[in-house]
């Protein structure tokens, strides 16, 4: 047989928003519900763009019974008219071209979230059919779209106020491209609500219309980032007021809000332009660097801090902080087009400017406020030096090595990228999981019973903890970036870290220890998506005639029993792990070729933060019942 000819003749050229179907985790992050949420923003991001313009004062955000996502706003409206070069009218470049909208050269927007002008073009893409309402002129037009092509053109269908201006847009996802088409409420309430806080001046409705699912919500927050810092920490021990500042240089906008809380770890938000920059960038390096400076010289100028003392290091000084820091950009750099950091040099150097300036007049007019925080700093050193001592004793001692600590059972092969590590509660779940593991792929770490609920305990008793410890050698990558800084993701031994419980409520608990420590101290494998949690099956149904069946939750159970007559099959419950034979547990869950994986993600680190606080706080009924009712709502890899 020939060998396959390469020529010119090889070579694709996606047309239009083909390449957006054919990838598009380029384009939106994912094809879970995070991915899925991603289109409601980037509508709403132009809206919000609207807004910062001075022309948008109200954005309707409304879940649809009928799966759809409408968006609406009373900002000018997209321009109808014929564009120059397209011969098309504008709307319909917006919506169909990608990089096209008002965002590029001296277009309408001198500040703007949707950097790339891809945002309603991607989102046409995605979706099996698009409508967009334009008010404008006294005038309504409308034009539908389907799979990113126009199926008709642009007409006008009524006529409106001179005054009634915005645009509406309903979309309905494409099931071919996400996993799963419900969007998740939580987490677009929670995105709006931020947005309302970095915008005084905005309302925004939220109204969910899906049977059983009703809800309605308003967003204003007219006073901005104070309320936001007011309401992360809600609940909290405040050691001084909030500090805020507001100063634009270089025409770049900087707003900050910081508070101290009496707790052991920072809480430090950043956007650019409306967009929250979860991997943060150059704003947040400049604030945290000039921050530590101005701490240490107040803190030498007082003689806190003696000329044979060390200075505080970034994290003694941050302890305790919670704080936003937004700026405004005319021409803001992201790396990747879901915007997570931002990359411009001179974002940085103007956030260091205004925060050396406006915090230094702060402090020097409220002297018990600097004081309390450079007491936060003293104590946070003295707990980071015995910690540190602490930690060095613990990790270093040889009984605590990966090969003599005798639980795990390691794979054969070195090679991360093919390598799963699973963490088992139990000896008997683990003595099944050890047989019927692929031993070349795939090691067994055993644990014994809940792990300690690091979300109140300190660095010396999470240390102390003989799983954690087993845990932090076997995944071999260190933890708790600032601590020494030894936390390196490229060391990591497993390129999967799987945590396999029972299917009860106890084991969903056991879930969410793992769960916290991981977010609390090694956050990075779940950003970067190695972090996923087993889907062991409830039941196992067998006929009288035929295959048996698992099913892996009370719906499946009672759907079966809907369809089968009481009888004509037998029903075994699986009360955990340890009660399945290894070849059940191989073909169920071990098996990567039939198993059920979910894949942890974090979409909002302030609701993460704020659902961590209140699932791990003492108050166990709450968290048993909201891990029971949500457990299934984490995101499939099959």
């Amino acid at each position: 047989m020939a060998a396959n000819k390469y020529d010119a003749n090889s070579i694709s050229i996606l047309e239009g928003l083909e390449a957006v179907r054919m990838r598009p985790g380029m384009y939106i992050g994912s094809v879970g519900t995070k991915g899925l949420n991603h289109l409601i923003y980037e509508i709403a991001d132009n809206s919000v763009d609207e807004h910062l313009a001075g022309f948008c004062t109200q954005i309707n955000v409304t879940l649809n019974d009928d799966g759809t996502a409408t968006i609406k706003d009373n900002g000018r409206g997209i321009p109808i008219g014929i564009h120059p070069k397209a011969g098309i009218p504008a709307v319909e470049v917006v919506f169909t071209v990608l990089h096209a909208g008002g965002k590029f050269g001296d277009g309408g927007y001198k500040i703007s979230g949707g950097l790339h002008g891809v945002g309603a073009s991607v989102v046409n893409a995605l979706s099996v059919w698009l409508e967009v309402e334009i008010r404008v002129d006294g005038g309504v037009y409308k034009q539908r779209y389907e799979r990113g092509k126009a199926t008709a053109p642009l007409e006008k269908i009524g006529t409106c106020r001179k005054n009634d201006t915005g645009t509406t847009v309903t979309f309905l996802p494409d099931g071919e491209i996400f996993e799963k088409t419900r969007f998740k409420a939580d987490s677009i309430k929670s995105r709006l609500h931020e947005t309302a806080y970095l915008n005084p001046g905005l309302t925004i409705e939220f109204e969910d219309k899906r049977k059983g699912s009703e809800d309605k919500e308003t967003f204003h927050e007219p006073d901005g980032l104070k309320a936001y810092i007011k309401d992360l920490n809600n609940g909290k021990e405040t050691v001084c007021d909030i500090v805020y500042f507001k100063k634009k240089q270089e025409d770049i906008e900087v707003e900050v809000a910081f508070q101290f809380v009496n707790e052991f770890e920072e809480n430090i938000l950043g956007f650019c332009n409306n967009i929250y920059t979860q991997e943060g960038g150059t704003h947040i390096t400049g604030f945290k660097t000039k921050f530590t400076m101005i701490i240490n010289q107040y803190a030498r100028e007082l003689g806190i801090l003696k000329d044979k003392d060390a200075n505080f290091t970034g994290l003694d000084v941050r302890n305790g902080m919670t704080a936003v820091v937004a700026v405004k950009h005319p021409a803001p750099r992201f790396e990747g087009q879901t915007k997570t950091k931002l990359d411009n040099p001179d974002a940085g150097t103007v956030v260091a400017n205004v925060t050396g300036d406006e915090v230094q007049l702060y402090f020097d007019r409220h002297l018990d406020d600097l004081n309390a925080v450079i007491a936060c700093a003293e104590k946070s050193a003295k707990i980071r030096k015995a910690e540190e001592k602490a930690k060095t004793n613990m990790l270093t001692k040889q009984k605590f090595s990966i090969d003599s600590n005798g639980k795990l059972a390691n794979c054969e092969s070195k090679n991360p990228e093919e390598c799963e590590v699973f963490i088992v509660e139990g000896d008997s779940a683990g003595g099944s999981a050890k047989t019927a593991r692929n031993r070349r792929t795939q090691a067994i770490l055993p644990i014994r019973g809940k792990i300690l609920n690091v979300e109140k305990a300190s660095i010396d008793k999470v240390l102390a903890n003989a799983e954690i410890k087993t845990m932090i050698n076997s995944f071999n990558c260190g933890f708790l970036e600032g601590y020494g800084n030894d936390f390196d993701i490229s060391r990591l031994r497993y390129n999967k870290i799987i945590i396999m419980t029972d299917a009860d409520v106890d084991g969903a608990h056991i879930d969410t220890l793992l769960l916290t420590f991981f977010y609390r101290f090694m956050p990075e494998l779940i950003n970067q998506g190695h972090v996923y949690i087993a889907t062991p099956p409830l039941y196992k149904v067998v006929p009288k005639k035929g295959e048996g069946e698992y099913l892996y939750d009370d719906k499946a159970l009672e759907d079966y029993r809907k369809k089968h007559t009481s009888g004509t099959f037998t029903l075994q419950r699986y009360k955990g792990l340890g009660e399945m034979d290894p070849d059940q547990l191989w073909e169920t869950t071990l098996n990567p070729e039939t198993r059920i994986l979910k894949q942890v993600e974090i979409e909002d680190a302030r609701l993460a933060t704020e659902v961590t606080a209140m699932l791990m706080g003492t108050d166990v009924p709450p968290r048993r019942e909201f891990i029971y009712t949500h457990a299934n709502e984490a995101e499939i890899d099959a």
